[in-house]
Protein backbone atom coordinates (compact mmCIF):
# COMPACT_ATOMS: atom_id res chain seq x y z
CA UNK A 1 0.00 0.00 0.00
CA UNK A 2 2.44 2.44 0.64
CA UNK A 3 4.37 1.54 -2.12
CA UNK A 4 1.28 2.43 -4.33
CA UNK A 5 0.76 5.51 -2.54
CA UNK A 6 4.37 6.72 -3.49
CA UNK A 7 3.54 5.88 -7.19
CA UNK A 8 0.58 8.11 -7.05
CA UNK A 9 2.14 10.91 -5.53
CA UNK A 10 5.18 10.68 -7.81
CA UNK A 11 2.41 10.56 -11.12
CA UNK A 12 0.69 13.04 -9.37
CA UNK A 13 3.97 15.75 -9.45
CA UNK A 14 5.16 14.31 -13.09
CA UNK A 15 1.65 15.79 -14.15
CA UNK A 16 1.93 19.00 -12.72
CA UNK A 17 5.40 19.37 -13.62
CA UNK A 18 4.15 18.62 -17.34
CA UNK A 19 1.72 21.54 -17.37
CA UNK A 20 2.61 24.86 -18.20
CA UNK A 21 1.16 27.82 -17.70
CA UNK A 22 -0.32 30.52 -20.23
CA UNK A 23 2.41 33.16 -19.64
CA UNK A 24 5.09 29.70 -20.44
CA UNK A 25 3.01 29.08 -23.20
CA UNK A 26 3.13 32.69 -24.74
CA UNK A 27 6.63 32.85 -23.98
CA UNK A 28 7.36 30.22 -26.08
CA UNK A 29 5.18 30.97 -29.27
CA UNK A 30 6.44 34.43 -28.59
CA UNK A 31 9.80 32.68 -29.37
CA UNK A 32 8.65 30.73 -32.54
CA UNK A 33 7.55 34.00 -33.61
CA UNK A 34 10.93 35.51 -33.11
CA UNK A 35 13.01 32.85 -34.33
CA UNK A 36 10.39 33.38 -37.88
CA UNK A 37 11.22 37.09 -37.84
CA UNK A 38 15.05 36.11 -37.65
CA UNK A 39 15.25 33.44 -40.38
CA UNK A 40 12.85 35.18 -43.07
CA UNK A 41 15.22 38.17 -42.54
CA UNK A 42 18.17 36.72 -43.54
CA UNK A 43 15.91 35.23 -46.43
CA UNK A 44 15.74 30.94 -44.81
CA UNK A 45 12.62 30.56 -45.46
CA UNK A 46 13.33 26.84 -44.74
CA UNK A 47 13.98 28.06 -41.16
CA UNK A 48 11.05 30.47 -41.32
CA UNK A 49 8.67 27.24 -41.92
CA UNK A 50 10.20 25.34 -39.00
CA UNK A 51 7.40 27.21 -36.74
CA UNK A 52 4.45 25.72 -39.03
CA UNK A 53 3.23 21.81 -38.33
CA UNK A 54 4.81 19.79 -41.17
CA UNK A 55 1.96 17.80 -42.24
CA UNK A 56 -0.47 17.92 -45.40
CA UNK A 57 -2.81 18.89 -43.26
CA UNK A 58 -1.62 22.73 -42.37
CA UNK A 59 -3.53 25.05 -44.07
CA UNK A 60 -2.50 28.73 -45.15
CA UNK A 61 -5.43 31.10 -46.31
CA UNK A 62 -3.92 34.68 -48.56
CA UNK A 63 -4.86 36.60 -51.31
CA UNK A 64 -3.97 33.98 -53.44
CA UNK A 65 -6.58 31.31 -51.65
CA UNK A 66 -6.35 28.45 -49.51
CA UNK A 67 -2.65 26.24 -49.38
CA UNK A 68 -3.17 23.05 -47.98
CA UNK A 69 0.62 21.43 -46.85
CA UNK A 70 3.96 22.95 -45.02
CA UNK A 71 6.00 21.69 -48.50
CA UNK A 72 3.42 23.23 -50.85
CA UNK A 73 3.04 26.55 -48.73
CA UNK A 74 7.32 26.59 -48.48
CA UNK A 75 7.49 26.21 -52.02
CA UNK A 76 4.56 29.18 -52.70
CA UNK A 77 7.08 31.26 -50.28
CA UNK A 78 10.23 30.29 -52.58
CA UNK A 79 8.15 31.63 -55.54
CA UNK A 80 7.21 34.77 -53.99
CA UNK A 81 9.86 35.82 -52.39
CA UNK A 82 13.20 34.55 -54.28
CA UNK A 83 15.59 36.71 -53.50
CA UNK A 84 16.41 38.78 -50.25
CA UNK A 85 15.50 42.11 -51.86
CA UNK A 86 11.78 40.34 -52.39
CA UNK A 87 11.84 39.17 -48.65
CA UNK A 88 13.37 42.20 -47.06
CA UNK A 89 13.45 42.32 -43.24
CA UNK A 90 10.56 41.13 -41.28
CA UNK A 91 9.35 42.22 -37.96
CA UNK A 92 5.62 41.29 -36.47
CA UNK A 93 3.44 43.68 -33.83
CA UNK A 94 1.26 40.78 -31.73
CA UNK A 95 -2.04 42.65 -31.01
CA UNK A 96 -3.52 39.56 -29.01
CA UNK A 97 -2.62 35.50 -27.95
CA UNK A 98 -5.64 33.92 -26.73
CA UNK A 99 -6.02 30.33 -25.18
CA UNK A 100 -8.61 28.36 -27.51
CA UNK A 101 -8.10 25.29 -25.08
CA UNK A 102 -5.28 23.54 -23.74
CA UNK A 103 -2.77 23.21 -26.41
CA UNK A 104 -4.07 25.55 -28.78
CA UNK A 105 -3.90 29.95 -28.71
CA UNK A 106 -5.01 31.77 -31.58
CA UNK A 107 -2.27 34.99 -32.39
CA UNK A 108 -3.53 38.37 -34.19
CA UNK A 109 -1.19 40.69 -35.00
CA UNK A 110 0.48 42.52 -38.06
CA UNK A 111 3.43 42.14 -40.45
CA UNK A 112 6.03 44.65 -42.02
CA UNK A 113 8.08 43.98 -44.43
CA UNK A 114 11.48 46.34 -45.18
CA UNK A 115 11.87 45.51 -48.45
CA UNK A 116 14.61 46.97 -51.63
CA UNK A 117 11.09 45.94 -53.72
CA UNK A 118 8.83 48.05 -51.88
CA UNK A 119 7.90 47.51 -48.32
CA UNK A 120 4.69 45.21 -47.83
CA UNK A 121 2.71 45.26 -44.38
CA UNK A 122 -0.45 43.21 -43.92
CA UNK A 123 -2.58 41.11 -40.85
CA UNK A 124 -2.49 37.65 -39.61
CA UNK A 125 -4.10 35.68 -37.48
CA UNK A 126 -2.82 32.29 -36.67
CA UNK A 127 -3.26 28.83 -34.50
CA UNK A 128 -0.62 27.81 -32.83
CA UNK A 129 -0.97 23.65 -31.74
CA UNK A 130 1.04 21.91 -29.14
CA UNK A 131 2.07 18.97 -31.16
CA UNK A 132 4.73 16.73 -29.53
CA UNK A 133 5.56 19.09 -27.24
CA UNK A 134 6.71 21.93 -29.23
CA UNK A 135 4.64 24.53 -30.59
CA UNK A 136 3.87 24.82 -34.20
CA UNK A 137 1.32 26.62 -36.30
CA UNK A 138 -1.09 24.94 -37.91
CA UNK A 139 -3.65 27.11 -39.45
CA UNK A 140 -2.65 30.79 -40.75
CA UNK A 141 -4.73 33.54 -42.67
CA UNK A 142 -2.41 36.47 -43.36
CA UNK A 143 -3.29 39.17 -45.76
Amino acid sequence: MKNILILLLVLAGTNICAQTTEAEDKASILSVLNLQEKAWSANDLEGFMQGYWKSDSLKFYGSSGLTKGWQQTLDNYKKSYPTKAHSGILNFKINDISKIDTGSYWVMGEYFLKREVGDANGVFIIIFKKIDGEWKIVADMSC
